[in-house]
Order: C-alpha cells, then structure tokens, then sequence
C-alpha cells in the first residue's frame, strides 16, 4: 500500500537534516543531505506503516496542516509498504510441495535449483519481475 505523509525537516548546523513524521508517533530519523533526508523519511515511514500493518493497528491519516518556524520546511514523502517488504523482508520459508517423480528425476539430471525455479515462476504469475 502507498501512503503519503507530511515530514518536518530541520537543517542542522553540520548540514544535515532531521526529520519527523508528527504523525507517526516516534517516527524520527536523519540524513546527511536533503536527498539522503527523504530517502531516510521513506525508509523509516515504511518500516513504521509496514509494523502497523502486521500489527493490524489503526494507520493515522496524515495532518493537512503542520506549521513550522524557519529554517523547518515541510515535504511531502511517499512510503510504499509492498515495495519496502519485497526489498527487506527476504527471509527464506520452507514450503512443501508435490510433483510427479519422472519430473523430480528430470529436473535432478538437469540441475535445477528448485526454490529459484518456483521463485522465478511464482514472480512471473503475480507480476514481479
């Protein structure tokens, strides 16, 4: 799921930026330029929605309004929870399965790697390539 929220960046005198998402509670991070500041806010807002999700807590919707003092600006950054899982969450699982034994015994001889095979065909179906 894609959500967008609103991000307080503070520049700070080394010249790196911190940054909140008020609407996050604790959603706090940093970066050491305004690039590296917004991918740091989509990376921390991922990891927090993506938490909320498997927690089946309540999402806030984000504020309209934020006000903030110079030399705080205010952005708006994207977090997309199905990409951010896809990149972080590569754990293997053990599945089970069955085939036909004369199919077993073929791909053996030809040296198939079956957890690639069945990743590789299961990306394909859903669209993931």
């Amino acid at each position: 799921m894609k959500y967008v929220y609103p991000a307080i960046f503070t520049p700070l005198p080394s010249g790196e930026y911190d940054v909140r998402i008020p609407d996050l509670s604790g959603c706090i991070t940093c970066g050491k330029d305004i690039a590296d500041a917004i991918e740091m806010a989509e990376d921390a807002m991922a990891m927090w929605l993506c938490d909320a999700e498997d927690n089946q807590e309540n999402v806030p919707a984000p504020s309209e309004k934020l006000t903030v003092t110079h030399p705080q600006f205010i952005n708006l950054v994207i977090a997309d929870t199905e990409k951010y899982r896809r990149e972080n969450s590569n754990r293997a699982i053990k599945k089970t399965l069955s085939i036909p034994s004369w199919l077993n015994a073929k791909a053996e001889q030809s040296g198939v790697n079956f957890s690639q095979m069945l990743q590789d065909a299961l990306k394909e179906h859903l669209g993931y390539k």
